[in-house]
């Protein structure tokens, strides 16, 4: 969070979680600071603005990092960790990239990534907090999730999206400096 004049708010919402006490409570709050991370690159800009690209030919943009987020925190929590047989939110078979390209300056494509990205994070939120131990394994045969081929703790998971997130925040960061001039936080 900023002030009018740019500066960091003292009133930081990553800097006011829980304490951490045990590893499942520490890797939860990484994680969540990392979510509030991306929350706080885009805050207050608009549709063109989060849709605005990075330079050529990349296709990232901030409001390609939420979609692409939404498909990650989905991949991992509900079909690796849950088992679910969900589809994709916005790649497919014949579009990988779906998740950056359609990453399109329309409020409501806005408004249905950040949806998208809440109803993940929640249930990744829930399905964390209730797992009877982080030794729990969802079964990752292809390798997409960086298991080597085969059982994935939820502890490796969650050491997964965090540095899933803390790789993408530094992308954040970049995006948002061209959009504003914004830095730092």
């Amino acid at each position: 969070m900023f002030t009018a004049d740019g500066k960091p708010s003292a009133d930081d919402p990553r800097e006011n979680g829980p304490r951490l006490r045990d590893e499942r409570g520490t890797l939860a709050e990484s994680l969540r600071r990392q979510r509030l991370t991306l929350e706080l690159k885009c805050a207050g800009l608009d549709a063109r603005a989060l849709a605005r690209r990075s330079v050529e030919p990349s296709t990232m943009s901030l409001l390609g990092l939420v979609r692409h987020l939404a498909e990650m925190e989905r991949a991992t929590f509900r079909v690796l960790m849950a088992g679910q047989d969900v589809p994709r939110l916005f790649c497919s078979g014949t579009d990988r990239d779906g998740d950056f390209d359609g990453a399109v300056p329309d409020p409501r494509v806005v408004a249905q990534a950040w949806d998208a990205w809440r109803a993940e994070v929640d249930f990744a939120t829930r399905f964390v907090a209730g797992a009877p131990s982080l030794d729990i394994t969802g079964d990752d045969p292809l390798n997409r999730h960086g298991s080597g081929g085969g059982l994935m703790s939820l502890r490796e998971a969650l050491v997964g999206m965090i540095e899933e997130y803390a790789r993408h925040m530094g992308h954040a960061d970049l995006l948002r400096e061209r959009i504003d001039g914004r830095i730092g936080q």
